[in-house]
């Protein structure tokens, strides 16, 4: 959106500057693009008077004059055919950057003889295509600035031209009026009333308007009048000069009067040739299929339901989009029919946009405008043509009505503070919503007609927020609540954030998977059935709910080898499902190992990941979790665990955390993964809570007593497992015993076959006496009665 400074200045009395009025506008969210200040360029020419002109004694053509200008007199060789003595010239001295043919002007010397600066036409100052000869002013002083000059006597010439954003929500900033009028409610200056002097109609229209009743919806109201006896020609020098100054081409006055009203005040309007207009107009939807041919000189395929505008020869207007050619108007043009209209911001935009029609008629139709302003609109276009064409108008001719889009919105001050956090007095918010235009009732503010961006008591805010200017924020701390604040967080939230910073702690790279899978990864973990089919599948490798993390992660380790990355460490945190109810689901935290522990060196360091590896990461996130440090290690997981590389991590045989190890071979081989894999899953909800819910631990007594060990060795069978031999001894005493692992085991030779020996260390910690020798007997032999009970062994000799 393209303005002069003087057009807005015909809406607003104001002595700001283009820089404030600029300022200010960014400011109110109608963010300045750009600034075109012709005098900024001209500030560095001045006027001379030329005393003296002579023939130069080498070239016909050319005069060597001496022209006063401050500081005395200068010469300088001119070539124009009115370089004559007794003029007022404008000049470029040395230095002076010439516009027109870009460059800087010096002294040098024309034919042996110096000059110093250049007399100049209008081309050279991008004024115009004048260039027969220097610019010749009427009046003016030596040394008046030339730009100071133009604003007083040719203010057109140095008008600066403010281009603005304009965003979706502001169609009433598409006319130069709302312009003026979100200035004028900042301050900057004062809204001028608009003067709306009626041209009395003399006779009836002769051409009616009809809105068929299939299209009321998309046009409430059409309103016309009729001109008899204009005369159609070239636009007043003004007007001329405005639409140049926006970037428009003036076309002849009764074209360029409905693009000035468009821009001046946002009211789109169109004028029809009315002796090429056949019987009445009237508006309707098209049946689809029509040409039309338009005034942008293409022909368009109408589609059916668009809203056209037709007399008895077909379609003549493409509704609050484009006319069409064959009424429009010329310069032989004696009667004009001018259109006002309101039409449906949605059916512009599919139709403009299914044509691919751009037209300043339909960016305003479809951002919305003033409802009110149909009428009003058309009396002003009408009385500028009569004042400058000529002619007499006849009554207005109107169907349909101005449609009822009036709201209104409580109105609460404290909303300001509350909402944006700003302290505005309530004399000024008032003030700044009269002045934009809305009516105050008490409590309530009655929104204009020009407002559809306006939708709630949210946007009254905004409103006086913007005007007053959101770069006033200042900076709040918030509140400090009195005494300890309650955890954000829950229990359960803080463990699993925990989890997750554990397990990246230790190298794991997160994975994010999706918690559906296809039904033979499900299958594989213990589901697949129709309680976690998905009933509309987006495909169909995602038709289950997944029922362990460890597919998911899998998938992306296969992805990540078949791409050459061997070494893997993968983790993602979430639920897992084995059903589709609420409730049905369960908290989960896995990780996976494949490929070796790092890269080869030359000690030989890097190994294949295996089981302990799992376990051990497992009992890190664990221990981050608050799990007791005491477990026990159980068999009896899953099928997609290797039967004998594998460990269930509980409290007991009904309370399991997690499960280790190493993946089953077969399961790998469905799932495209080398091996060896290794994997530990854990389930936070199974952790239990703390007894104590404050943040500070108990303080650390160290044993006051030494310990005692002693040393085992079972002969057993080479099937007992060693964790069956250390949780039966661990079980002798769990209020003395403080640790039990195994040192050694040896198989075969003197044992015979299917025998083995496994020693183990007990750790007896006494806390309120010595142990004597006897107690640590006794405690042995209970030790020993354990362990032969539970694994059918014997105490070696």
């Amino acid at each position: 959106m393209k303005f002069t400074l003087s057009w807005l200045k015909d809406h607003l009395d104001t002595t700001a500057s283009v820089d404030e009025i600029a300022e200010a506008l960014t400011d109110l969210g109608l963010e300045v693009e750009g600034i075109e200040n012709p005098a900024a360029a001209l500030e560095n020419f001045v006027i001379g008077k030329v005393v003296a002109a002579e023939k130069h004694p080498d070239a016909d053509k050319l005069q060597v004059c001496r022209v006063e200008l401050p500081g005395g007199e200068d010469q300088i060789i001119c070539g124009a055919p009115n370089a004559r003595q007794g003029i007022t010239v404008v000049v470029a001295r040395p230095g002076t950057y010439v516009p027109g043919p870009d460059f800087t002007i010096g002294v040098g010397k024309i034919r042996g003889v110096e000059s110093h600066g250049m007399m100049c036409s209008e081309r050279e100052l991008g004024l115009g295509d004048a260039h027969e000869g220097i610019i010749e002013l009427p009046s003016g002083e030596v040394g008046q600035s030339f730009a100071d000059w133009l604003a007083e006597n040719d203010p057109a010439k140095v008008d600066p031209v403010i281009e603005i954003a304009i965003t979706p929500n502001r169609g009433d900033a598409l006319g130069i009026r709302g312009i003026a009028r979100d200035l004028s409610a900042r301050g900057v200056g004062t809204l001028k009333p608009l003067e709306v002097n009626s041209v009395q109609g003399s006779y009836d229209c002769p051409i009616g308007v009809e809105i068929a009743p299939d299209t009321r919806d998309g046009c409430p109201i059409f309103a016309g009048r009729l001109i008899r006896g204009v005369k159609n020609g070239p636009s007043p020098d003004w007007l001329q000069d405005r639409l140049r100054a926006i970037g428009l081409r003036p076309i002849s006055f009764l074209v360029d009067v409905t693009n000035y009203i468009t821009y001046d005040l946002n009211r789109p309007l169109h004028v029809f040739d009315a002796d090429k207009v056949a019987g009445n107009l009237r508006v309707h939807r098209a049946e689809g299929g029509e040409s039309f041919a338009a005034l942008d000189e293409k022909s368009y395929t109408l589609d059916q339901g668009m809203i056209v505008i037709s007399d008895d020869n077909g379609v003549e207007s493409l509704a609050g989009i484009m006319g069409g050619v064959d009424t429009s108007v010329t310069e032989e043009t004696t009667n004009v029919f001018v259109e006002s209209a309101l039409w449906n911001p949605v059916q512009i935009a599919l139709t403009g946009r299914a044509l691919r029609i751009h037209s300043d008629a339909r960016q305003r139709f479809e951002r919305g405008i003033d409802t009110d302003f149909v009428t009003t609109g058309l009396q002003i276009a009408v009385r500028m043509i009569v004042d400058h064409a000529g002619g007499e108008a006849s009554k207005s001719v109107i169907a349909g009505a101005t449609p009822d889009n009036s709201r209104a919105y409580r109105f609460d001050p404290k909303a300001v503070t509350r909402i944006v956090g700003m302290e505005i007095p309530v004399k000024e918010q008032r003030q700044t919503l009269d002045r934009l235009g809305f009516r105050l009732d008490g409590e309530t503010a009655h929104v204009p007609a020009w407002r559809s961006d306006i939708q709630g008591e949210a946007d009254l805010v905004e409103e006086v927020a913007r005007v007053a200017s959101l770069s006033k924020l200042q900076g709040v701390p918030l509140p400090r609540p009195e005494g300890v604040a309650q955890p954000v967080l829950t229990p359960m939230q803080a463990r699993l954030s925990k989890a997750r910073r554990t397990t990246a702690s230790l190298g794991y790279d997160e994975c994010v998977t999706y918690s559906f899978i296809d039904a033979q990864a499900a299958s594989l973990f213990g589901g697949g059935s129709d309680a976690t089919r998905l009933e509309n599948p987006i495909s169909s490798e995602m038709s289950h709910m997944r029922p362990d993390l460890l597919p998911g992660l899998l998938r992306a380790a296969a992805r990540n080898q078949a791409r050459g990355q061997a070494d893997l460490a993968l983790f993602e945190a979430g639920h897992v499902f084995w059903g589709g109810e609420p409730g049905e689901q369960r908290l989960c935290v896995a990780g996976l190992l494949t490929g070796r522990t790092g890269p080869k060196d030359v000690h030989g360091a890097a190994r294949p990941v295996d089981l302990y590896d799992a376990k051990a990461d497992a009992e890190a996130v664990l221990a981050s979790m608050g799990a007791p440090a005491k477990v026990q290690i159980l068999r009896g997981g899953e099928g997609w665990w290797h039967p004998g590389r594998h460990g269930r991590i509980c409290l007991g045989p009904k309370k399991v955390l997690g499960v280790f190890g190493e993946l089953h071979p077969r399961v790998l081989a469905e799932l495209d993964v080398k091996g060896p894999a290794v994997a530990f899953v854990l389930w936070p909800e199974e952790v239990p809570l703390p007894r104590q819910n404050g943040a500070a631990r108990p303080a650390f007594t160290p044993p006051a007593l030494q310990p005692v060990e002693r040393d085992f060795a079972f002969v057993v069978d080479a099937k007992v497992e060693a964790l069956t031999l250390v949780n039966a001894a661990a079980g002798a005493d769990k209020a003395l015993i403080s640790n039990v692992r195994v040192f050694d085991q040896f198989q075969g030779g003197s044992l015979g076959e299917g025998r083995k020996s496994v020693a183990i260390t007990v750790r007896l910690q006494p806390t309120e006496k010595t142990l004597t020798e006897k107690e640590i007997e006794a405690v042995g032999a209970k030790i020993v009665e354990k362990v032969t009970k539970a694994t059918g062994g014997e105490l070696r000799g």
